[in-house]
């Protein structure tokens, strides 16, 4: 299989280095790293084990990347005006475009330039960061979670599935890929957005009483908005407590949106709490912590 890491930030690089060493035919469309990865290739430091990658298929346009099996989307969703001259070129009649971004709207974007037919989910539950350019730090987690966005077969899912468990992924699949970008919005709108906005790591966010009982709250806020989507089973309100408890485990770790904050980049706002914010007042379910923390960080920005 030839697969295209389009977006190779932290979870794009990290993702694709562990295909790459596996032995897919693995190429990184590149910019910020481009040199470094050409020159002197790919650095991976991770919990599970360090590794290096001397040489690695780096390019600077999809064009000379050509035409591919599998391309895997970890573009910031701020780009996603970007789909059309990214992926088009890279795509032959059997491509199969699989998104890892976060929020919500991806897949549809996606179906509707290029065929839903083409399109696979994939929800990444993974704590990583950039270094210097030419490395990457895998500090916690790392699990995928793939679904159809037609749900019509999962067959080709649980080849993907395979691919990134063969690489040392824990992927699974699922048939109702709407709960699973949900249950990740549980986690990401509290710790990504109060991070940001208080410029906190988790564990900060966590050690103080009142914060943590926000964080609590949002997540709740996100549940109850969750449950009026038509899922295929309701997201429990113990779920909430399972994200808390998991995030205490993994300590003074800054989401990315606080990283971008930092380094006063451009936000995730729109797919990360705007969108679900307007499905939610579809349902007329109202979410006003989730609003007046989206409304901050469009202010702080």
């Amino acid at each position: 299989m030839k697969a295209a890491i389009i977006g190779a930030g932290a979870l794009g690089l990290y993702y694709g280095a562990l295909l790459q060493k596996s032995g897919v035919d693995t190429h990184f469309l590149l910019r910020r790293d481009y040199d470094a990865i050409k020159t002197g290739g790919l650095k991976v430091y991770s919990i599970h084990g360090d590794f290096y990658l001397p040489q690695v298929n780096a390019w600077q346009t999809p064009a000379e990347i050509g035409k591919v099996d599998l391309i895997i989307i970890g573009l910031k969703t701020f780009a996603n005006d970007n789909y059309q001259q990214l992926v088009a070129p890279l795509l032959k009649d059997s491509s199969v475009i699989l998104t890892l971004q976060n929020g919500l709207g991806n897949e549809e974007t996606l179906a509707e330039l290029f065929g839903g037919e083409r399109v696979i989910g994939g929800v990444a539950f993974l704590c990583s960061n950039r270094g210097k350019p030419g490395t990457v730090h895998h500090l916690g987690a790392g699990r995928i979670i793939l679904g159809e966005f037609s749900g019509k077969s999962l067959e080709r899912v649980a080849q993907i599935a395979e691919m990134f468990c063969t690489a040392g992924v824990d992927c699974k699949t699922t048939d109702d890929l709407k709960r699973a970008r949900w249950e990740k919005l549980v986690w990401n709108i509290p710790f990504n957005g109060l991070a940001a906005l208080l410029l906190q790591s988790v564990d900060r966010l966590l050690a103080v009483k009142e914060t943590r009982k926000l964080v609590r709250e949002l997540m709740l806020e996100v549940i109850q908005a969750a449950n009026q989507q038509g899922l295929c089973s309701k997201i429990p309100v113990k779920f909430a407590e399972n994200m808390l408890e998991f995030t205490d485990t993994m300590g003074a770790y800054r989401p990315s949106m606080q990283i971008d904050r930092e380094e006063g980049r451009e936000l995730e706002i729109g797919s990360i709490f705007r969108i679900p914010l307007a499905f939610a007042a579809e349902k007329a379910i109202a979410m006003p912590r989730v609003e007046m923390l989206a409304t901050l960080l469009e202010q702080s920005a």
